[in-house]
């Protein structure tokens, strides 16, 4: 009972409670350029929403406490026959507080891994469920490198100019190296259940 006991200690994930933590993500979101709410939720999904994940009920409130700290400059902008457009940009207080945020050390967090859990827990159910689980995994991940290559791709045609393709690269490289590294776990995990597989026929 003591193993389950640190297992899941272990698998349960620190909340980003921080405001200071979605705020800092906008901050550097902003320091690509003025955007709106809007245009903040676009380029997460296209950028480091691979690795980090904001909606829009963390958005617009952390927008709004930024601007009330002076840490963004809100503008509005008129538009007839549609809705305002509101438009966030960075002033010089929030670039500052984006530098300090990022000599900060980055804080450790354990992710929740449905797939281990039921993995963990795999030999109260049939070996052919776990190993559906991990084929749906592993399609997942070859997929997801597929579209690392190309974002590479795309970033070296459409951003060779901006200086912060290279720190762009660095977080794609981890990408593609975490799902490499997935793809060979699921096929040996494929071949240790079909194995296991094997045993208990030879038993039954």
């Amino acid at each position: 009972m003591h193993l389950v006991e640190i297992y899941l200690k272990d698998m349960t994930t620190r909340e980003k409670t921080s405001n200071g933590t979605t705020a800092n993500a906008l901050l550097g979101l902003l320091s690509m350029g003025p955007m709106s709410g809007y245009d903040i939720r676009q380029t997460v999904s296209q950028s480091i929403g691979y690795f980090w994940s904001e909606s829009y009920g963390q958005i617009y409130p952390g927008l709004k406490r930024l601007a009330d700290e002076r840490l963004v400059l809100k503008k509005t902008e008129r538009r007839k026959g549609s809705p305002d457009r509101h438009v966030y940009s960075l002033t010089r207080a929030g670039r500052e507080q984006l530098r300090k945020w990022l000599e900060l050390p980055a804080a450790r967090e354990i992710p929740r891994n449905e797939l281990l859990l039921k993995l963990f827990f795999g030999a109260h159910a049939p070996i052919g469920v776990s190993r559906e689980h991990v084929q749906a995994y592993l399609k997942l991940q070859e997929g997801e490198l597929k579209t690392f290559a190309g974002l590479r791709r795309k970033l070296r045609r459409e951003a060779a100019r901006d200086p912060q393709l290279p720190f762009w690269m660095m977080t794609l490289t981890m990408g593609r190296y975490h799902c490499e590294a997935m793809v060979q776990w699921c096929r040996e995990t494929l071949r240790e259940l079909d194995r296991l597989e094997s045993e208990k026929l030879k038993l039954d």
